[in-house]
């Protein structure tokens, strides 16, 4: 997320969402690759869900 009123720094590019905070988060869950393996994935899952 960045401000729109600033300029993008080097080496990033403008994606194109623009809107409120909450709209913008939404957007990155949709279209986010998580990169971290499989497994890492379902133990923080499962970890969390331990823990409430």
């Amino acid at each position: 997320i960045w401000p729109g009123d600033k300029d993008i720094p080097a080496g990033w590019r403008a994606e194109g969402t623009r809107g409120a905070k909450a709209d913008c988060l939404a957007h990155i869950d949709e279209v986010w690759t998580d990169m971290r393996p499989l497994s890492l994935r379902r133990k923080m899952a499962a970890d969390a869900e331990a823990a409430s």
